[in-house]
């Protein structure tokens, strides 16, 4: 006699002593049965999870490892541990309910169901694991893998939920596994998000196109921040208001997106700005004008290698220099750029092995633009910002110092011209007070 049957009749045994008019036919029985084996898994379930906490979480937090602790978090071992009640329930059921009942297949197949459920849960918990670690390390700055992270999940789950709708219905998963693919139609139409952010992820990390902490712009979807998550069918970005935009994963290889992180890896941060220059306050250099200029350190050398320059080209030329036809001269605002470039050169915080250039725009209603285009060495938003900024008072305030005025719309003087028109009205009159006004004066 085995130990299966040695406790059977044990429990039968205990039954009769208590109810002695209860037989094994009986729906007390099996109440009773059923009762006990539950109960049972209970009272092994609960000292196992005392003696969890006591020791492992303990043995856990003392080591140095990170992994073990990232299972612990996860509830990992927690989750473990209720392998024991369902496998205690699989085991008893056998043994304390006929096996020909309709009750023992549906206590087995509540004991199945529940170590699937346990085995997924537990797998979750290492691919949150294996993520956890992940992510901690340096490859998480070129390729994140939570998409397939949660693409594994997916994968997991729906194979757990195949091999229960077997066990349920008692047949093979092929078989089922057959009949799904009839409904493939409605799964591409249901997972259709799911399908195209997993292809959106390949793509992503084979080209290594975004990662967590880039900074992103979509104008289409008013995205301008950092990304925080990628996961398998939605990103969520961090904009610099503070506020959350949800994305489709799909949506950053199917839009046009900005990534600043080119620029973030590299020597400096872009300037590019131009200020308008009124066109009435462009003119040619006289001798006081290069003298107050050359006394600007920065153009000293210019203004020396200029003069030197167009001496020798007049002598060559054969042309008088007070001749303002035929000669050259130096203009005020070709000094100021000459001034603006040497300025940028020497700025300490204007990376020097990238472009350093000022530049005219095509002249526009609003002036000429001279445009400053740079790179700040710092490529922070505030310091680059505090960088710029100072940039442009030197540049704005030196205007006057070359008898330069920037171009500026003042609505005052808009009001105060319109208040100047004439009415058509008063146009009728003119001659009539033009002719008093020349009698007046005679």
């Amino acid at each position: 006699m085995d130990f299966s049957e040695s406790a059977r009749e044990l429990f039968l045994t205990i039954v009769h002593k208590l109810l002695p008019t209860v037989t094994p036919d009986d729906a007390l029985f099996n109440v009773i049965a059923v009762g006990t084996i539950f109960v049972t898994a209970a009272v092994i379930y609960v000292p196992i999870r005392v003696l969890f906490r006591l020791y492992i979480e303990r043995l856990v937090k003392r080591t140095r490892s990170g992994w073990d602790d990232a299972l612990l978090n996860h509830g990992f071992f927690r989750r473990l541990v209720h392998l024991v009640p369902a496998l205690v329930i699989f085991l008893l059921t056998p043994v304390l309910i006929q096996q020909d009942g309709l009750l023992y297949g549906v206590v087995i197949k509540v004991s199945l169901l529940y170590m699937m459920a346990v085995a997924l849960l537990t797998i979750f918990a290492v691919l949150s694991t294996l993520e956890d670690m992940y992510n901690a390390s340096y490859l998480a700055n070129r390729t994140p893998i939570t998409g397939f992270i949660q693409v594994a999940k997916l994968i997991f789950t729906i194979i757990v939920l195949l091999l229960c709708i077997s066990i349920i219905i008692e047949r093979n998963p092929l078989f089922i596994l057959s009949g799904v693919t009839a409904l493939a139609a409605v799964l591409l139409l249901i997972f259709r998000d799911t399908i195209l952010g997993f292809v959106a992820g390949i793509q992503i990390a084979a080209n290594r196109m975004f990662k967590n902490g880039d900074w992103i712009q979509i104008t289409k979807f008013e995205v301008d921040g950092e990304i925080r998550e990628i996961g398998l069918t939605n990103v969520k970005v961090q904009n610099w208001d503070m506020t959350i935009s949800t994305l489709p994963t799909y949506s950053l290889t199917n839009e046009a997106v900005k990534n600043w992180r080119g620029m973030q890896e590299s020597g400096g941060r872009r300037i590019k700005r131009a200020i308008h220059i009124d066109i009435h306050s462009i003119r040619l250099c006289d001798k006081a004008m290069l003298d107050r200029f050359s006394k600007i350190r920065r153009l000293t050398d210019y203004i020396d290698g200029k003069l030197t320059e167009l001496r020798e080209y007049h002598q060559d030329e054969k042309i008088d220099e007070t001749d303002l036809l035929n000669s050259r001269k130096l203009t005020n605002i070709g000094t100021f750029r000459a001034y603006l470039s040497k300025y940028l050169t020497q700025h300490p915080k204007i990376n020097q092995t990238m472009s350093v250039m000022v530049r005219q725009l095509p002249p526009n209603e609003l002036g000429i633009p001279l445009e400053l285009y740079c790179f700040s060495t710092e490529k922070t938003w505030v310091e680059f910002e505090a960088v710029q900024a100072d940039i442009f008072d030197h540049v704005m305030a030196m205007l006057d110092v070359f008898d330069l005025r920037a171009y500026q719309r003042d609505s005052h003087l808009l009001a105060w011209n319109a208040n100047r028109a004439m009415p058509a009205k008063q146009y009728e009159t003119m001659p009539a007070l033009a002719s008093q006004s020349s009698d007046a004066d005679t």
